[in-house]
């Protein structure tokens, strides 16, 4: 059962009123769900990088941002999360879903998978495994980290969560 509802429930009570993000299946409730809310609150990418950039631009202009990728994008991002939002201090939530995770899926989610976590620490970003019966504690929590640091973080998506 997915819990889409309830997760962009709790992002809208944390104050994260601007989303963006490539397209997964993992995500797809969630990207459903968001194709009906207002264009100034979500913006489709083409790229997981340009995504990050959107992120920017909107907390420049007072948003609270969340980029929705799955795991693979993460290669992609790496220079503008290094070089933007790192650099910058900006803030962003990643919602990354975990391809790979568990030891099953296609071959080449199951090397983007493997590596995943260790990606994420090489870039000094914190990050947690969504659990459904936490999740409202875990949005907290990263959303502080989030603007204690001003930097990004991010909450792994294990399969059939939020889809």
């Amino acid at each position: 059962m997915s819990h889409a509802n309830a997760f962009l429930a709790e992002l809208k009570k944390l104050d994260f009123d601007f989303f963006t993000g490539v397209p997964c299946s993992f995500l797809k409730d969630v990207f459903t769900l968001l194709e009906s809310e207002p264009r100034d609150r979500y913006v489709c990418a083409v790229r997981e990088d340009a995504a990050i950039g959107f992120a920017a631009g909107a907390w420049f202009g007072g948003r609270r941002s969340v980029v929705l990728m799955q795991n693979s994008g993460l290669g992609v991002s790496v220079s503008a999360l290094q070089q933007l939002h790192n650099l910058y201090e900006i803030p962003v939530l990643l919602v990354v879903s975990w391809r790979g995770y568990g030891g099953k899926d296609a071959p080449e989610h199951l090397a983007s998978g493997a590596i995943t976590e260790g990606l994420l620490d090489v870039l000094k970003i914190p990050h947690v495994l969504l659990d459904p019966t936490r999740m409202a504690e875990q949005l907290r929590d990263l959303a502080g980290k989030m603007e204690e640091r001003r930097k990004p973080v991010a909450l792994l998506v294990p399969p059939e969560v939020l889809e």
